[in-house]
């Protein structure tokens, strides 16, 4: 089975490239939800981050108010580092039992792994390949306000707070362009699928 961790910055374009890799017959393990999944209500992750963030992060029906934790880890590190250590491993140990669940399925086949963090939360040591899905600056601003509607000052603010793409690039196997349109990605992704099924 060939392991392979596939990351970018915020509003790169991941999910597209994700969602290209399970049409191809790779298996996907989603690691934003599990991470969701994680803090469902009264999980001990769940009591972990109402403990340390207080009841105001909470809504009416338990959830995290996920905008409100957003805020408050976007605008300082080291409770943001603080949410990591709490959520990141509850994610690596769900996302190693589907490892082990999808190698029963198909000893030879590749598994994907994606995650926004996974070089963050040191998962990239344990893949045998890294894809990185790179889109430009202005491409990650633009998609941010057309998508999350937020204003130019806060999608900088989100791109800061993750490790630099160019950073991320040079740690890759793979680099897919996400910055020229759909077309060129999916013949980007399909390219990089058959180099993996090769044993390229």
């Amino acid at each position: 089975m060939l392991l392979v961790g596939l990351t970018g910055g915020i509003a790169t374009g991941k999910s597209l490239v994700s969602e290209i890799l399970r049409g191809l017959g790779a298996y996907l393990i989603d690691a934003d939800k599990i991470a969701r999944e994680v803090v469902e209500p009264e999980k001990p992750a769940w009591l972990e981050i109402v403990e340390f963030f207080g009841k105001d992060i909470i809504k009416k029906d338990k959830t995290i108010n996920r905008k409100r934790l957003g805020e408050i880890i976007f605008n300082d590190p080291l409770k943001k580092r603080k949410l990591e250590e709490i959520v990141h491993p509850k994610v690596i140990e769900e996302e190693n039992r589907m490892v082990k669940e999808y190698l029963k399925i198909k000893p030879d086949g590749i598994v994907i792994i994606d995650a926004a963090l996974l070089i963050e939360a040191g998962s990239h040591k344990r893949v045998d390949k890294l894809i990185i899905v790179y889109a430009d600056k202005e491409t990650q601003v633009k998609r941010l306000l057309e998508r999350d509607g937020l204003s130019r000052t806060n999608a900088e603010k989100r791109i800061a707070s993750q490790m630099p793409l160019d950073k991320k690039v040079k740690m890759a196997d793979f680099v897919i362009d996400n910055s020229k349109g759909i077309e060129g990605t999916r013949r980007q992704t399909i390219d990089i699928f058959n180099k993996l099924r090769n044993g390229i």
